[in-house]
């Protein structure tokens, strides 16, 4: 079937599933968003958080970029801030108790940056996933990696380590962490284990977040 044409159905299935009586958009149009969690993830097709974390509409207020990754509080930097406005949406406007970032395994834009190309470092997406380049040295020096795809892994989790520390940079987060009425996480959603696991805040190491 034409890729395109496939989208027009699965839209007019989802319509009849959504938009039928009861449906969950009766409800978010009349009284509005109001998501108790944001979630930074990666623009990879393969992790859709709403799908991952089996989700309805209205429940996430979702962020999605190359890697995942958030960059420092840097107001008077680059012309463009996409992910920092969202997450200043979401913090300022929407008022989310949770704020997530969530990477994962075999990210192709970790994996870049852990091969060094093919990307120009003048080009969007080299710039972009350079915001990780702390990550990669990191992983480099403090992880036990024998091969790039053990490093990969490593970048990977230590990019949701980065950005974890990137999100307390802005006042208006850590504002609202440090009155209690925000909560940040780190998560990795490891997509060839098939496992979801979280930093903690403690000991800075991942585990296990499922129960089995």
């Amino acid at each position: 079937m034409d890729p395109i044409q496939q989208l027009i159905d699965g839209f007019a299935a989802f319509s009849r599933r959504r938009y039928g009586e009861g449906g969950p958009f009766k409800r978010l149009i009349t009284e509005g968003q109001s998501p108790r969690i944001a979630l930074v993830a990666c623009s990879d097709s393969r992790v859709d958080p709403s799908l991952t974390l089996d989700c309805d509409p209205g429940d996430l207020f979702v962020i999605r970029n190359v890697g995942a990754l958030v960059p420092p509080y840097q107001p008077h930097g680059a012309s463009y801030h996409g992910t920092s406005a969202a997450l200043e949406y979401a913090v300022t406007n929407l008022k989310v108790d949770h704020l997530i970032v969530m990477g994962h395994a075999l990210c192709g834009g970790i994996n870049t940056l852990v091969r060094g190309g093919p990307y120009d470092p003048e080009s969007f997406i080299g710039r972009w996933v350079g915001l990780a380049q702390p990550a990669l040295e990191r992983a480099q020096s403090n992880c036990d990696h024998h091969d790039q795809d053990s490093l990969r892994r490593c970048c990977e989790l230590e990019s949701v380590r980065l950005s974890y520390e990137n999100l307390m940079t802005f006042p208006w987060v850590r504002d609202q962490v440090e009155k209690s009425e925000l909560q940040v996480h780190g998560w990795y959603f490891d997509l060839v284990a098939g496992l979801l696991l979280g930093l903690d805040e403690q000991s800075k190491r991942f585990a296990t977040l499922t129960k089995e």
